[in-house]
Order: structure tokens, then sequence, then C-alpha cells
């Protein structure tokens, strides 16, 4: 997982080929009926343009929007993903055949849009707890079928990343506590099924967050404590297990939370409540 001041990589090139062949047949389909009034060897130059602070995610969904419709289309980028961005400022410069620009016009800027301001989003959070030893981390709400674009846009943020599905650790919440008879059966069953798998367990009590250490939970996921439940938590912990701090973090409590000396916050918000970037495309004048 990448911190703030590293280049986090891109998920693989496969998925974001994929990605991008998934929102272009769903907003192509047969045909630009638009784009075939252009002239279809017309060439064009054009910039895309950040209409407000921001930092920058999504450009190899981008690049793979404009490739796919014209392999030879040259773009220049004039800020990576992870980069402030001052509103009004220009990211890149394409040029290529004028039906691909604005055939793949509104796709790469919707990748754009939604991850910076996923990273935005995160950025501001890295920001607030500045100087504590907490981390930012994300969770699984994410838009369907963009997980691991989210979350790449996260670490661009400065952020970190939780477990990226079901099937990479182990989360036991309140319903596997229930299911299971006790937090200590949940987390013998999930030791005995998949050892050495990193484990996380939720609690809702400092009476629960003791049954999760005698347990030998790998981290505790604190959910909904109040700032003195936080301290007592951590004064409980003692430095033996990691917490977690989740539900009901939002940017005026961050700061408090992650000063009461727990080691992650974890917030939905970071991939659920995006607020898109503003971002535009031009085509300079012939």
């Amino acid at each position: 997982m990448s911190g703030a001041d590293a280049r986090p990589p891109p998920p693989p090139a496969e998925t974001i080929r994929a990605d991008v062949a998934r929102v272009l047949a769903e907003d192509i389909g047969t045909g630009d009926l638009t784009a075939a009034l252009i002239d279809p060897a017309a060439r064009a130059r054009a910039r895309i343009v950040c209409r407000e602070d921001a930092v920058l995610s999504g450009s190899p969904w981008a690049d793979e929007c404009f490739r796919q419709l014209d392999p030879n289309v040259r773009i220049d980028w004039l800020h990576a993903d992870g980069d402030r961005i001052a509103a009004d400022a220009v990211l890149c410069t394409l040029e290529g055949n004028a039906r691909a620009l604005v055939a793949g016009e509104r796709n790469a800027l919707n990748f754009l849009q939604t991850l910076s301001g996923t990273a935005t989003a995160t950025r501001k959070y890295v920001d607030a707890i500045a100087g504590t030893r907490a981390k930012i981390l994300d969770t699984r709400k994410t838009i369907p079928g963009l997980r691991l674009a989210q979350k790449y846009a996260v670490r661009c943020g400065g952020g970190h990343n939780h477990r990226i599905g079901l099937f990479d650790a182990i989360l036991i919440k309140e319903n596997h506590v229930t299911a299971a008879g006790g937090i200590a059966n949940a987390v013998r069953a999930a030791r005995s099924a998949s050892p050495g798998v990193f484990l996380d367990c939720e609690v809702e009590s400092l009476d629960e967050l003791r049954d999760a250490i005698d347990a030998g939970a790998d981290r505790v996921l604190l959910d909904e404590f109040s700032d003195g439940m936080l301290r007592e938590a951590v004064t409980l912990a003692a430095g033996r297990v990691p917490l977690e701090v989740s539900g009901s973090v939002n940017l005026e409590r961050v700061r408090a939370i992650a000063e009461t000396g727990v080691d992650c916050i974890s917030i939905g918000a970071l991939t659920k409540h995006v607020h898109a970037v503003d971002l535009s495309m031009r085509f300079d004048e012939r």
C-alpha cells in the first residue's frame, strides 16, 4: 500500500483495458452517430482542463479510452496521478483522429472526474490527520465494477487500501459473530478455515474488544465508538493489536479520532460519496 508521497502503480493493464472496453461498448454501441458527421480522415488537437482544485487520478483509463479508438493518438500529460491540481490547469494535450477524440471524450472524462473525485476526497482526510500515527483506509463500498480503479484512486490521494474483496482477508462482523455464537468461536472457525490469512474483527464495546484481543485477531475494528471510548480502547489494547475505527467519520471529527492514538480509520465515503471533479475537453481552433 502506498503512502501520501509515493506514486502508486495502477491495476494490471488487462483490468484497465476491460474497464474501458465495457464502457465504450455501453456508450458507442453500434457507432457514434454524431461523430459520423466529421470527415473520417480529419485530425484534431485538444486539451483536457481541470476546472477546480483537485488531486488527479485516472490517467491510465483516459489514455485507454482514446487508444482503443485511435491506436496512434498522441497524449502528453502535464501532470501525473497523485498531483495536486490547481483550478483551470491543463491536464494533458491530445492529437489524433477527430472522430476518435470526440467519441472517447465523455468516457475518458467520466473516469477522470470520478477517480479524481475519490483521490481529492482522500487527500482531504489525509491532510486532516497529518502528524498523527493514523492511516486512512478505504472500504468495499465502491462503484460496482470499478473497485480496483477506486482503490487505486485512494492511493493516489495518499490513503491506504483495506482488503480488496471477500477473498483476500477476513473481516468478522456482527452477523458472523451472531451466527458463530461469539467472537472467540468466530475467530477460531476463521483460523481453521483460512490459516495464515489476515483477520480483522469488528467490535461494538470494550468487552468485545477484550474478547477479540484474547481470541488473537490481527486487527480490531472499533465500530461507532465515541472519542472517549476510543481513548479507553487504546489504553486497553496497549499496543497488543492495531486498532481501526469505522462509523460516523467525517472531516470535522477525523482529527479528533486520529489523536486518540488509533492506527487506522476506514471511511466508506471516500468511494461511496463521490463528488466528480469538474473537467472539460476542448478542441484547439483549426
